[in-house]
Order: C-alpha cells, then sequence, then structure tokens
C-alpha cells in the first residue's frame, strides 16, 4: 500500500517561474501531483519555508580530491604539479578510508542541495595495481557511501590505461588501470545497478585511452545505453600532444572512434577550435562545466554559450571540490562570460538552474529527476529566503537570488526519494558533518 505525504512549499520553482504556494504529493519516491495556488500548508502536510527547487546534480566529482582543499592553495605552479599533490592522496587510498571520505563529502553536498552526484571514478586497484580480492572494492565503497548519506550516484567507472599518448602508466597511475579496455570492461560489467545508483562509464581523457581501445569503451556504454563521459580538452598541452601523436585534435579523435553523441558528456571543453564546437553540438555530446575548479586550477574559460548554441546541453559539476556549491558553479559560468565579454546576460537564471537540475540529472542517466513535476523522483531542496544573503529581493525573483546571491549554507533542507535527508541545515543520516570530513582527511594524511 503506497503512502502519500503532502510537502506545501512556500515558494517554488516551477522552471520557468517561481510560483507561491504549492503542494507537492509524494508516493514511492515519486512526485504524483503538483497543486499551485495553495494559499496555506493542507493538514498533515511538511511545510518547507522558503524556495524550493529541483535537487541539485553535481555532474563532475573526484571524491578524493576533497582531501586537497586548502593544502594545494600553498605557492603557484599550473594542472601539472596540482596533479602531483593530488597522486599524493590517491596513493593513500583503501577501500575503508575511501568509503570513510566518500560518505562524508556526498554528505556535504547533500547539505549543499546536491541529490545525485557523477563519480568520475578511477582509483581502482591497490598500490601498484594489484587488484583487491573484489576488482570492485572501491567502486563498491563510493556507492555505499552514496547511500549512507542518502543521496543518489552514478559511477562513472573510468577506463584510464596510459600515462600519455604511447606511454605506459606510471607509478601512481599503475592503481588506475585495468592494463586494457577489454579488462576494463570485463571488471566494470560485474556492477550492478541499485534503486540509489547507475553504472555509467568514463574515458578519462585520449591521454589516458589509446586510440585503438577507445571504441571499446564506447560500444560498452552504448550497448546498455549508459551515460560515458570524457575529459575534453582541458589543458592546451594535451591538445598539443594529440596533434601531434595523431594529427588532429582530442575532439576529432573521439569523434572518429565513435565515442561522440548525446549519452555522452564532455568534462570541461576549454580549448576548442570551431570544428571542435560544430563536432560537439551537432552529435549531441554533453559539456559538463566545473567553473571553480577550472579557475582554481587555473585551466581558462570554456566557450560554453558556443556550444549551447551549438547544441551541446550544459551540466554543472564541483570537480575537485574546492568548494561544493552549485549555485556558486551556475553563477561562476554567466559571470567568467562577463568578465571575457565585457556583456551582460549571457544566460537567464532559469538556465542555469536547469544546467545544475534537469541537464544534470540526464547527463548522469536520471532522466526522471531534476524537475518538480508529476511522475519526476521527488528530489527536491530548499533555500532559505531570509538569510543575510538573500533577504530582500522579492520572491518572485527567487530563481534570480538563488543563482545569484545564495550559497551552499542557505540550503535548509533536502529531501531524495520524499525523504528528507538534510533538515533545518542538519544531515539526517551523517550527524557531524565536518567531523566526519575531518577525521576522512586526517585518517589519509596519517
Amino acid at each position: 500500500m503506497q503512502v502519500t505525504r503532502t510537502y506545501w512549499l512556500e515558494h517554488a520553482w516551477l522552471d520557468p517561474a517561481v510560483e507561491p504556494g504549492v503542494a507537492l504529493e509524494v508516493a514511492d519516491g515519486r512526485i504524483t501531483a503538483v497543486r499551485t495556488g495553495v494559499d496555506a500548508p493542507p493538514p498533515g502536510a511538511e511545510v518547507l519555508r522558503g524556495l524550493t527547487l529541483p535537487g541539485l546534480a553535481n555532474a563532475h566529482s573526484h571524491a578524493f580530491h576533497r582531501a586537497l582543499r586548502g593544502t594545494v592553495q600553498i605557492g603557484s605552479g599550473t594542472f601539472w604539479t596540482w596533479r602531483e599533490v593530488m597522486y599524493s592522496f590517491a596513493d593513500r587510498l583503501a577501500p575503508d578510508t575511501y568509503h570513510a571520505l566518500a560518505r562524508a563529502v556526498y554528505a556535504e553536498m547533500a547539505l549543499a542541495g546536491v541529490t545525485a552526484v557523477g563519480e568520475f571514478h578511477y582509483v581502482h586497484h591497490a598500490p601498484g595495481g594489484t587488484p583487491y580480492a573484489d576488482p570492485n572494492a572501491m567502486g563498491e565503497a563510493l556507492i555505499a557511501a552514496a547511500a549512507e548519506a542518502g543521496i543518489r550516484i552514478t559511477l562513472l567507472d573510468t577506463a584510464y590505461l596510459s600515462s600519455g599518448f604511447g606511454q605506459p602508466p606510471n607509478t601512481h597511475q599503475l592503481r588506475f588501470s585495468d592494463g586494457t579496455a577489454e579488462a576494463w570492461a570485463e571488471r566494470c560489467s560485474v556492477l550492478k545497478e541499485r534503486d540509489h545508483a547507475r553504472i555509467g562509464a568514463a574515458i578519462h581523457s585520449v591521454r589516458a585511452v589509446p586510440a585503438e581501445q577507445l571504441e571499446t569503451v564506447a560500444r560498452w556504454a552504448q550497448e546498455r545505453r549508459a551515460p560515458l563521459h570524457v575529459h575534453l580538452s582541458e589543458q592546451t598541452a594535451e591538445n598539443d600532444a594529440c596533434r601531434q601523436a595523431h594529427g588532429r585534435t582530442p575532439t576529432r579523435l573521439l569523434a572518429d572512434h565513435g565515442v561522440l553523441g548525446p549519452r555522452t558528456t564532455g568534462v570541461h571543453n576549454t580549448h576548442l577550435t570551431d570544428e571542435d564546437i560544430q563536432l560537439i553540438g551537432s552529435t549531441g555530446t554533453g559539456t559538463c562545466m566545473c567553473p571553480t575548479t577550472e579557475r582554481d586550477l587555473a585551466d581558462g574559460i570554456g566557450p560554453a554559450p558556443a556550444l549551447q548554441a551549438a547544441g551541446s546541453p550544459l551540466s554543472l559539476g564541483s570537480d575537485s571540490h574546492a568548494v561544493i556549491d552549485l549555485f556558486e558553479e551556475a553563477r561562476a559560468m554567466e559571470l567568467n562570460e562577463r568578465l571575457r565579454t565585457r556583456t551582460r546576460g549571457h544566460w537567464t537564471a532559469a538556465a542555469l538552474l536547469r544546467a545544475a537540475s534537469a541537464d544534470g540529472h540526464a547527463a548522469l542517466g536520471w532522466d526522471g529527476a531534476g524537475a518538480l513535476e508529476p511522475g519526476a523522483l521527488a528530489d527536491f531542496t530548499t533555500i532559505a529566503l531570509d538569510s543575510v544573503r538573500t533577504a530582500g529581493p522579492l520572491p518572485r525573483l527567487g530563481a534570480e537570488t538563488a543563482v545569484f546571491a545564495a550559497t551552499a549554507a542557505d540550503v535548509r533542507h533536502t529531501v531524495v526519494g520524499g525523504r528528507h535527508v538534510v533538515r533545518d541545515g542538519a544531515h539526517l543520516l551523517v550527524p557531524d558533518v565536518p567531523r566526519a570530513l575531518a577525521d576522512a582527511v586526517e585518517a589519509l594524511r596519517a
């Protein structure tokens, strides 16, 4: 027997507008009815004061990078020097320590209004490359961590086979590699989906998967109709090396091997030619922008408006978790363009929220999420409209307030599958998230 719950939303973003007094009816984890113009809470309804949005989708995450926060801000350098520090933390991960860290990181995401995460997962084996007794122990640790933190996960199991074009994995990368794409496919085929978990695929980058093996990964994803993600043209050095090795750009190389398409998402898509942009857009390949990481690593500003105009859906991710705040990611995408072009208004607030919600969920294979409408998963989040950041604007400008003023600190409630994960700013499953984060990071430093 299904139990119906009613949530009364003081204000709700029903794309593209904000409506006052909305009643959501929820049963079996999905929204069954949406009623507007409900001036007062119905009897027995759960009251959510503030502005309720669809749950946010963090479309690109490396959970263990959260341990680098602060550490990598000492001194100067480039992406490549940052990568050496990152490797030092990857070397210390084990299934139990990764589970503890990811559980805390995913709980931090829930506190920030995130209801689904795309985990770009490539730390597969023990240091030195020896498989664990369960070859998917690390991936299973991440799936369990998401369940315990109360959010959904798409595990983007990542093929990572080489250190560069024609180069074997380096010492750090041995634990990332399955040796061949066929061995990668055999291992990740054992992973099973669950109610809260989808299994997708990823190509780490064109430098990390030999060209002749790209098709194997693409075919695995195509046969399962699974999402396929790939780091694409994040660094000019990789573009130059790809041209030297193959006489073409990374985008063209992926296109020539059947990687691009509507279930594929390029992450970053920063340094692209006009032809690259047309290839991505014309194939319906998505673009996941990660502005806080891209600026933190001094990567550059990708051509997001041109990509979207060409036909590439936009999503957002917090990537290295310099911060975990999808409102900041959405805001930064627009503000980066303002700095680059010296003009304003490249996206509406509604379009930016769509990238952070519906389009992010679609990029992760959760097509029935990211909207407050009948039939959708009952995943939503509520931000305060009376904090020092959000007080003042008219409630009907809630979308603009959310994108251009709110932060993760303004999240008051997060509901996943119709059940509270965060209530009144407190995580119900991980009672002390800051302590959990501190303990998990300290364990890696020990």
